[in-house]
């Protein structure tokens, strides 16, 4: 449970850097998604919601890493050919050699195949000439050559995946090679998307004069699916005190978190901030950034709700720096350091010092980044034919052609 100011701030904060509004959130946010326990079927992209502790070794037994021949490392002579006697019988995969092989003996052995009993190397079949019951081969086999040791990947009750890990495949195979059928996971966290703007209208309807579709609101409820929320959508709410209002209070009761998109600043019609305010849930984050700066954080009944830019870019950007690592947080996962990657710009740039700027950049190779051809937060388009973020830093207040800049790309969110 998350506690009543988590999202308040010090007396006399005004315009907050990027870094530190980050780490007050990463301090205050904890987990609110309840767990329950999923087959491995149903576990892909779900959160762990507590370690998964190993209930057998892998491997569990000394194996093959080869297709071979199984032989007592310490009965080699230290030059010259070896030549060792060969058994009757073989090591395979699921159907171990019986008996145990004395010293100066081989054993044939498939990869996979439990250690025959008394070797420790296995020489591989390339390496061998087959003779009358008899192989040979050169000398050098080092002692354990070939060979996998019994939990050399993960032994009987270690941590075989961490809690707040968000499962992938490769997690369900590690999850099924120690012997978990089951995974303990927090329950897709209910996000609550809406709009808000007396200018808004649905793709479906005909606009009227002075209307615009809404675009934020696919957009943001396929960003929040993309992170393995679940949707709750909201619609298209008016510039009407009492149907903000309305709404907030409906989406308290049906999600986790609300993520709303317009009227998060201080004008006439910024009905998110004022009624959040009438509340008691309200607390304007005043981010030095660009696009975004004043955000909208607060709690209504003990629901995170995050009130974003109405501009679409801006709503992207806020989205994705700042609601979706709190989100993750309140669905279990553990916080998201963003992936910078260091670049050069192939153009020049201007921005305030004083504010981190988020540029829409696309990546052409041999460590270069372009920037899209406007600024504006209205542009789409932009978003369209950007494939990441160029991150330019608080203090910096001009970048010329071939410096090095941050580059965030899209693929490290999920999308």
């Amino acid at each position: 449970m998350l506690k009543n100011d988590c999202f308040s701030l010090p007396p006399g904060v005004d315009w907050t850097p990027v870094p530190e509004a980050l780490e007050t959130l990463r301090q205050r946010i904890e987990p609110v998604a309840e767990a329950e326990t999923v087959s491995l079927d149903s576990a892909l992209g779900r959160i762990l919601a507590a370690d998964a502790i190993a209930k057998r070794s892998t491997p569990p037994h000394d194996n093959a890493a080869v297709d071979g021949y199984a032989v007592a490392h310490a009965a080699l002579l230290p030059e010259g050919d070896q030549v060792l006697k060969l058994l009757d019988g073989r090591a395979a995969a699921g159907v171990p050699f019986i008996g145990k092989v004395q010293a100066g003996n081989a054993v044939r052995t498939l990869t996979g195949a439990v250690m025959p009993e008394g070797t420790d190397s296995v020489v591989m079949q390339e390496d061998v000439e087959l003779g009358n019951s008899t192989i040979t081969f050169g000398s050098g086999l080092k002692a354990g050559a070939n060979r996998r040791k019994a939990g050399e990947d993960i032994l009987t009750g270690d941590i075989a995946i961490n809690k707040g890990r968000t499962l992938k495949a490769a997690d369900l195979a590690q999850a099924a090679s120690v012997g978990l059928a089951e995974l303990p996971v927090y329950r897709p966290l209910r996000v609550a998307i809406f709009s808000t703007g007396d200018e808004l209208c649905e793709p479906t309807e005909i606009p009227k004069s002075g209307e615009i579709y809404d675009a934020n609101r696919p957009m943001l409820s396929g960003l929040a699916r993309a992170q393995g929320f679940t949707v709750v959508d909201m619609g298209c709410v008016t510039d009407r005190p009492e149907a903000v209002r309305a709404a907030l209070i409906d989406a308290s009761t049906m999600a986790d978190a609300i993520v709303t998109s317009g009227g998060a600043s201080g004008g006439d019609e910024d009905h998110i901030a004022r009624e959040l305010t009438a509340l008691g849930a309200m607390t304007e984050w005043r981010i030095a950034m660009k696009p975004g700066r004043p955000i909208a954080m607060g709690q209504l009944d003990g629901v995170p709700v995050f009130g974003l830019p109405g501009n679409p870019v801006a709503a992207f950007v806020c989205f994705l720096i700042f609601a979706r690592p709190a989100l993750l947080r309140l669905a279990g996962g553990d916080w998201p350091e963003l992936p910078r990657f260091p670049v050069k710009i192939t153009g020049p740039a201007k921005k305030r010092s004083g504010r981190t700027e988020y540029l829409r950049g696309r990546y052409i190779g041999d460590g270069k980044v372009e920037k899209f051809r406007s600024e504006g937060s209205g542009l789409i388009s932009g978003l369209r034919w950007s494939d990441g973020l160029i991150e330019l830093s608080h203090n910096r207040d001009r970048v010329e052609t071939g410096e090095t800049v941050d580059y965030i790309p899209y693929s490290s969110f999920g999308l």
